[in-house]
């Protein structure tokens, strides 16, 4: 991936913000194990390292300690068996870890990459990714998601230096990993609708050129679908590009805007409650793919069923909300809504605006039925039972969502339009 030529069209940006990125290099391609050590070295990174993997991801990348020691790496290892969730002790335990190490390479996909590049930032370490699977966006971001006391929430990060990906590596990946990748992806058109709406209902930051590139990659994703499902190198390699890029752009906006709306909030909304009750979660991406279906759902829905004339004030009923999310969450969720999101947006506001907001659902996002088809194509998940989320969460996650954010969605606008919600038929249930 050049990097240079895809920051070219975003040198003196009329959206008024530098646009930078620290990751030096991103190779993705066939046969890369073998130069892992020369890419590393040639992009400067140290030799002191500290390597960590799981236990699958340290299996698929077989022989790479050999070719960092050859390479003249002076290496520790430390493999995780079964991190499924990014735990802040997780963290604390790879901080202690990276004590006499310069650097940090991880090895795998998922939530131990969350930890990994937040470890790095804590215990200022360069941090570089060898993928072994397409399965989320988060390789290139500089923020992660992080629970602690079991509520997720976005800190800041090391971005990456460097980015390796054999595609014969990402390609022999169990296909539910790539099709968490793909649920992941089909996740952004929402995201860039939802960033628009910000921008038209409370004047947030909006730059119509980086959302050009989480565009592009979304597209190109979905030219992919009927591939993903194969152990094929080169859709593989489209996938885990897209997630790099989209990645990127969350760095050059300076938020997840750019690769993330109302589908990643539900999706958290649904990991917090499910680790309250004592179980582990899908995969990320698996459970944004679903979400992103049923968001699409409400989003068209909506467009077609409010009238402006109704809209008024926010009327969320706050009892229910802090029912839903309990003694554990609430206190977080109070900060988080306080004020609320809704206090500079206006009904007169709402109603200047919801041509311009129902444009950025039919121009960004693909039609129900349309992502409905591209999910199924690629084997992705489309149903809240294959993600064992019960009908209760899926539709508690899909009406108390906005409230876990301080973000402005289109999903949080509900209580101002006074339109009938059919929650039920936006999740499949009915």
């Amino acid at each position: 991936m050049q990097i240079e030529s895809l920051l070219k069209p975003l040198r003196n940006c009329p959206c008024g913000k530098s646009h930078t990125v620290g990751i030096r290099d991103v190779q993705i391609g066939r046969g890369l194990l073998p130069d892992t050590a020369h890419i590393l070295r040639e992009n400067h990174f140290p030799t002191n390292i500290l390597v960590v993997s799981g236990t699958r991801s340290f299996a698929a990348a077989d022989g790479i300690m050999n070719i960092l020691q050859d390479g003249g790496f002076s290496v520790r290892l430390h493999v995780f068996d079964g991190v499924h969730t990014s735990h802040q002790s997780d963290v604390d335990a790879i901080v202690s870890l990276c004590d006499g190490a310069d650097g940090l390479l991880f090895i795998g996909t998922g939530s131990l990459g969350d930890v990994c590049r937040r470890a790095c930032y804590i215990a200022d370490k360069e941090f570089a990714i060898f993928a072994t699977a397409p399965s989320m966006d988060g390789f290139a971001s500089d923020t992660a998601p992080i629970t602690i006391h079991n509520f997720k929430i976005s800190l800041p990060a090391r971005e990456p230096s460097v980015i390796i990906a054999d595609t014969d590596i990402l390609a022999a990946a169990p296909s539910v990993l790539r099709s968490a990748g793909f649920g992941d992806i089909m996740g952004k058109a929402i995201g860039l609708a939802d960033w628009k709406i910000g921008a038209l209902t409370t004047g947030e930051y909006y730059c119509e050129n980086v959302a050009s590139l989480t565009r592009d990659a979304f597209r190109s994703v979905c030219a992919a679908a009927d591939r993903i499902p194969m152990a094929d190198p080169e859709s593989a390699g489209i996938l885990m590009q897209a997630l790099v890029v989209t990645g990127m752009a969350m760095k050059l906006c300076g938020s997840s805007r750019a690769a993330a709306g109302a589908e990643h909030v539900v999706s958290h909304c649904w990991e917090i409650k499910t680790l309250e009750a004592g179980r582990t979660t899908a995969y990320h991406g698996k459970k944004v793919g679903v979400a992103a279906l049923m968001i699409t759902r409400m989003y068209y829905d909506l467009c077609e069923k409010a009238d402006p004339s109704r809209f008024g004030a926010d009327e969320t009923d706050w009892n229910r909300v802090y029912a839903f999310y309990g003694d554990l969450f609430s206190p977080d969720v109070r900060k988080c809504n306080s004020p609320s999101v809704t206090a500079g947006t206006t009904p007169q506001i709402l109603r200047e605006k919801w041509d311009a907001i129902c444009d950025a659902v039919h121009t960004e996002m693909p039609s129900p039925a349309v992502l409905e088809n591209l999910l199924r194509r690629a084997g992705a998940a489309t149903t809240a039972d294959e993600i064992d989320i019960s009908p209760e969460l899926c539709l508690g996650g899909l009406e108390f969502h906005p409230y876990m954010r301080h973000r402005m969605l289109l999903s949080r606008l509900v209580p101002m339009l006074h339109c009938e919600t059919d929650y039920p038929k936006w999740a499949g249930i009915s």
